[in-house]
C-alpha cells in the first residue's frame, strides 16, 4: 500500500486528526496492512486487546452480547482504546467478506509516543474532546 494512502486514512481517524504529516508518518510506519478472510473474528468481546484496526477495504459487523449493533465499512475503525490500555474489548468484530485492514499494535504505538512526546499531548487532547462529546450525548439522552 502506498504510504500516502496510509497517511490519508490515518488523518481521518479522530484521535490522529490533530497530528501533522511527519507525526502521521511515524504512526503509519508503526502500522501493517493485512488482508483478512471473510468471516474472520478480529476482536472478541471480553478478550483483552492490544491492536487498533482501520478498515481500508471491506466491511465488518460489530456485535455486543451476540446482538448486531453496528456495521463498519471503509474508513471506520475500532480498538483505539487498546492502544492506550489492555482493557477488555467491549464488543466482537468480524469481517463480512474479504477485507484489508491497517493494524497498529500497542507496543509499536507506544514506541511512537516515546519517540515523539508531542504526539502524546495531541492524543490526550483528542481523547479528552471525544470524552466530553460522549458525556454531552449521554446527558442529553
Amino acid at each position: 500500500m502506498a504510504a500516502d494512502r496510509k497517511l490519508e486514512h490515518l488523518a481521518r481517524v479522530g484521535m490522529f486528526s490533530s497530528l501533522n504529516k511527519k507525526e502521521l508518518a511515524l504512526v503509519a510506519r508503526a502500522s501493517d496492512v493485512v488482508s483478512v478472510a471473510p468471516g474472520s473474528e478480529l476482536v472478541k468481546e471480553g478478550d483483552f486487546g492490544h491492536e487498533f484496526y482501520l478498515i481500508l477495504d471491506g466491511t465488518a459487523t460489530v456485535r455486543r452480547g451476540g446482538r448486531k449493533i453496528a456495521e463498519l465499512a471503509e474508513g471506520d475503525y475500532f480498538g483505539e482504546l487498546a492502544l492506550l490500555d489492555r482493557g477488555p474489548r467491549s464488543a466482537s468484530v468480524a469481517t463480512e467478506g474479504p477485507a484489508e485492514m491497517l493494524v497498529i499494535g500497542q507496543r509499536e504505538f507506544l514506541a511512537v509516543l516515546d519517540q515523539v512526546p508531542a504526539v502524546s499531548r495531541k492524543l490526550l487532547a483528542s481523547m479528552a474532546a471525544r470524552l466530553r462529546e460522549a458525556d454531552r450525548k449521554a446527558v442529553s439522552h
